[in-house]
């Protein structure tokens, strides 16, 4: 169990809402990650679980309270606090966002690398028996309408409604996470990726270098088209892959060809870490989400027999 040496401050802006956010993360002697929202009086924490997970409709990961504050976009935070192994925190912000930053979870990783971190190791959840979560799933809970869209504009893509997430025992002491994207975009097409976390520096240091910086993205008309919906208003070239219209190219350079899929790892391990621990298991992302990564949790935690928990040695 770990917290930070000191308080950090993080400053930047919102993906969607484009406004200014000031975040601090300060070090907290009680087990869990928590937001609270300082710009909502008397607000309570936001407890960073898989079970207060929310909308997920933006393409991020939203966790909320009772009392309707809630925080989006908090997979590459989560994901930079978990490589850390910090498993205690209280961070306060201003805003419904965290900052964006450059897209990635380098920045996060860069702060927390500055504050220091004491404490042990983190409570670790081991996986016992295999879980599926499937894209149909989702889509049959949604209306009618919905679905007959989603439908026609899976018609008029080439795309096809068949991802899954899957949770799998593994030989234990490691979360192995293999992304596979399938794209119509030529750019994009299909990719597939894979990065093993054993708990060791070993590992940090790969993500580090191989997986840390890799950025958000979406099509250039896509923006347009969110920000006329009063969203994706602080999207720009310097926090997200910005695809052509004709899906061949990206208007800005790519740091890997791959960089797409890279970054899925980084959602993949955030979203993860609202768990409450150390997954230990092999999860493989076919065509996968914040949605089927969040169900997924929730099909492992709604039979104890799913999972054995080792707490942490003082």
């Amino acid at each position: 169990m770990s917290t930070f040496k000191q308080a950090i401050k993080i400053s930047g802006h919102g993906i969607h809402s484009g406004a200014p956010v000031h975040m601090t993360i300060h070090p907290s002697d009680a087990p869990g990650i928590f937001f609270v929202r300082t710009d909502i009086p008397g607000g309570e924490k936001i407890p960073a679980t898989f079970d207060n997970v929310g909308d997920t409709s933006l393409r991020n990961t939203t966790v909320g309270n009772r009392d309707g504050a809630h925080v989006q976009t908090v997979e590459h935070l989560m994901a930079a606090l978990f490589l850390m192994g910090v498993d205690r925190a209280v961070i306060e912000i201003d805003g419904p966002e965290t900052p964006i930053l450059d897209g990635s979870a380098a920045g996060f990783l860069d702060a927390f690398a500055r504050a220091g971190i004491v404490g042990g190791t983190m409570r670790s959840i081991v996986v016992k028996r295999e879980i599926v979560a499937h894209q149909r799933e989702l889509i049959k809970k949604l209306p009618w309408r919905a679905r007959l869209m989603l439908g026609l504009h899976n018609l008029m893509m080439g795309r096809r409604s068949n991802g899954y997430v899957r949770l799998s025992p593994n030989d234990g002491g490691a979360l192995t996470v293999r992304a596979t994207l399938v794209y119509p975009e030529k750019i994009i097409g299909s990719q597939t990726y894979q990065y093993r976390f054993a708990g060791d520096d070993a590992s940090v240091d790969t993500f580090v270098a191989d997986i840390a910086r890799a950025r958000t993205f979406g099509k250039y008309s896509e923006w347009e088209y969110l920000k006329a919906r009063h969203m994706a208003r602080g999207a720009n070239e310097t926090n997200v892959i910005a695809l052509n219209n004709a899906g061949d190219g990206t208007l800005n350079p790519l740091i890997w060809p791959d960089e797409f899929v890279r970054h899925k790892i980084i959602d993949a391990i955030g979203d993860m870490f609202t768990s409450g621990g150390f997954i230990q298991g092999d999860l493989v992302s076919y065509k996968g989400s914040h949605a089927l990564n969040n169900l997924v949790l929730k099909k492992l935690f709604s039979d104890r027999a799913n999972y054995d928990i080792i707490e942490p040695t003082r």
